[in-house]
């Protein structure tokens, strides 16, 4: 991989709760403007993971973390974090609208940042429809409630929402898992749209979904501590056919997990 074009990056980071560790030791370079994966079975720490990037396990009362996490090449640790989370910005598994409407969902985190002009916030509210694939379902009636969408409309809401305070990279926790398999489909479709101009994680519980929108996959297993551990990381189509550590095959071919 082309070191300019590495977007984030942990060097053996452990992640702990209180007492208990989490994550252990994983160090892997997320590529700019690709899709990468985080799969693995149930508990072993991928959305403990993804929240590293966006520091969200700060808000956890007890955890804590040794190595280190970079953006950029600048250790995210020691940047401002409400300037962090806008550049990083996160959908999360349960499409989570406020109880607003929808013009008001998208244009918040831009009213936060202190944008007040109505033709900017306008503007910005369009761009970031249009960007979620959105604008032309709701273009006529920016002002109904957002709790009236469908869930995949209010999943794509959300993804609006995080772009519209122009983010570097989005991190998405099982973004398509409360969805039926038409909006599984259009938020992959959107993903793929999505990564010319932002770097994307995702983190699966479903392999095929792994194999069909992500460049890049990061395995993770649990260790007998049951800390979450990197098995592999790769390509992909390498990843996929021909892994390079048993554990992996193992997984992908259904042997555990």
């Amino acid at each position: 991989m082309d070191m300019n074009n590495v977007k984030l990056e942990t060097h053996n980071y452990h992640l702990y709760y209180g007492e208990f560790r989490a994550l252990y030791g994983v160090s892997v370079q997320v590529p700019a403007n690709q899709i990468t994966a985080i799969i693995g079975p149930s508990g072993c720490g991928k959305s403990s993971f993804l929240r590293t990037f966006n520091r969200m396990n700060d808000l956890i009362p007890g955890a804590h973390s040794e190595g280190e996490v970079y953006l950029d090449g600048e250790a995210v640790f020691s940047q401002d974090v409400v300037e962090l989370r806008r550049r990083v910005g996160m959908v999360f598994q349960r499409p989570n609208p406020f109880p607003k409407s929808i013009y008001e969902n998208v244009v918040y985190g831009s009213r936060v940042h202190g944008v007040r002009n109505k033709g900017q916030l306008s503007a910005i509210a369009e761009r970031s429809l249009k960007a979620a694939a959105l604008w032309d379902e709701v273009k006529d009636d920016l002002q109904k409630s957002a709790l009236a969408l469908s869930g995949g409309q209010q999943q794509r809401l959300c993804i609006a929402r995080a772009l519209a305070v122009e983010p570097e990279v989005i991190l998405m926790d099982e973004p398509c898992s409360a969805l039926d398999p038409i909006a599984t489909l259009k938020i992959e479709d959107l993903m793929r749209e999505l990564e010319k101009d932002y770097t994307i994680v995702i983190v699966t519980h479903n392999m095929q979904q792994a194999a069909r929108v992500s460049d890049y996959t990061a395995f993770l297993m649990m260790r007998e501590d049951r800390a979450g551990e990197l098995v592999e990381f790769g390509s992909t189509p390498e990843l996929f056919t021909k892994p390079q550590d048993q554990r992996t095959e193992d997984y992908i071919t259904g042997r555990f997990g």
